[in-house]
């Protein structure tokens, strides 16, 4: 017998088909699979990627319910902001740190911990599966002679591999520079994540995220035709539908008419999940329950197909882009944005540095051949004066002078200091 369902899925469609027949797309010369992790997660790693996955799902439930009523999609890298928002963590402390850890899904966590499980995050993920590009880089650029504490920086390039570079914010070429560090690390995919660098900016902590990764099987080309997707307003439009039956897919029927199914890149490690809504259900509707134990129950009903799946999904290239600002606050860290509650003194001895925006950009294409995905996200720090500057680079006259007395002990003039 064969079932079928067709349901939109806000920028994705699967029709899945449970049958015997064979015959689908085969790779000659499929990549070794990977079967296990180069070692065991500790306890603290499990709970820490349960949390941060459960942070992932909160983040885009409440950007999507912010979305422009024109943008149906959103797309968002929670890896990515989890990474730029840990490198402020590092910097923060006591409440602002406590807000910033909860929110980020690291409750009762050590600071040790939470640097460890970054560390031990980017050694798990990077190199994984030789079929499946996987870049995930770091950086923080610095108001040229603004008084950071050294030891903050030295911590980031510890736990999270940062490269950490001073710039001059006054000349407009630095926005230039941090970009095309970004475009460099996501392969031209994500043009600029700094619009502009504004007087009171004291440092920029960014993120890029980059993966490219085939299918295990790849769809045909000459298979993919323009096909209708329904909307959630019922009506339809014309989208290009790669279609393929696919061996080895990773398939559930959920409570509700709900579909889940998942489709394997290069040695399997590395996995596209789709969720379709059962009918009279909406994406939002998914995402008001979706949380770490739903999803963890959902990918527990998946069994891997003995046959082969007929699986039909949009061919699309999108750009996503935005403030995290607005979610992030209502997530917990409203300290870490407000100047006069903010503790960022492990990173600085300015007592009004606080996190003046959050902003992320995401690219994702998928095609016959896979997927490439890329994000950037860029952690704004900021204060709300600037600190006077004493530049000492021509003749000066200088005292030494006892303050209670007022009794000057030296005086000179330095025309030429060498």
């Amino acid at each position: 017998m064969v079932r079928r369902n067709r349901i939109a899925l806000g920028g994705l469609v699967i029709i899945a088909m449970q049958a015997a027949s064979c015959g689908g797309p085969t790779d000659p010369s499929p990549p070794k699979e990977i079967t296990e992790l180069p070692r065991p997660l500790t306890a603290v790693e499990e709970r820490v990627i349960d949390r941060s996955n459960a942070f992932g799902f909160e983040l885009l439930r409440r950007v999507d319910e912010g979305r422009e009523a024109d943008k149906p999609n959103t797309i968002l890298s929670p890896l990515s902001a989890s990474m730029a928002l840990g490198m402020a963590l590092e910097g923060a402390d006591g409440d602002t740190y406590t807000d910033m850890r909860d929110a980020l899904g690291f409750q009762g966590f050590s600071r040790g911990e939470v640097n460890d499980s970054y560390e031990g995050l980017l050694d798990l993920l990077l190199d994984l599966d030789p079929a499946v590009e996987v870049g995930i880089a770091n950086s923080a650029w610095s108001r040229q002679d603004f008084p950071f504490r050294t030891s903050y920086f030295d911590a980031i390039t510890t736990h999270f591999d940062a490269e950490v570079r001073e710039l001059d914010f006054s000349n407009p070429a630095s926005k230039d520079v941090m970009n095309q560090w970004v475009r460099d690390k996501t392969k031209n995919r994500i043009k600029s994540i700094v619009e502009e660098i504004r007087p009171l900016d004291i440092l920029f902590l960014i993120n890029t995220v980059y993966f490219n990764g085939k299918w295990t099987t790849q769809f045909k080309k000459s298979e993919t035709r323009m096909a209708p997707f329904r909307l959630e307003d019922d009506s339809q439009v014309d989208v290009p539908m790669l279609s393929g039956r696919l061996p080895k897919v990773g398939f559930a029927w959920l409570e509700g008419g709900r579909v889940m199914a998942e489709l394997p890149y290069g040695g399997r490690a590395f996995r596209m999940v789709l969720l379709v809504p059962g009918e009279g259900e909406t994406v939002g509707d998914l995402l008001a329950i979706l949380d770490d134990d739903t999803w963890r129950s959902w990918l527990g009903s998946l069994h891997e197909q003995s046959g082969e799946i007929m699986v039909q999904m949009p061919k699309f290239e999108l750009e996503w882009g935005g403030l995290l600002n607005d979610a992030l606050e209502a997530m917990g860290m409203e300290k870490a944005f407000d100047y006069a509650q903010a503790d960022f003194s492990r990173m600085t001895a300015a007592p009004d540095a606080h996190i003046s925006r959050v902003n992320q950009k995401t690219y994702m294409r998928v095609d016959e051949e896979g997927t490439e995905a890329a994000a950037a996200t860029s952690v704004v720090i900021g204060v709300t004066s600037a600190p006077p500057a004493v530049m000492v680079d021509r003749p000066y006259l200088l005292a030494i002078r006892e303050r209670l007395s007022g009794t000057v002990i030296f005086v000179g003039a330095v025309r030429d200091p060498r």
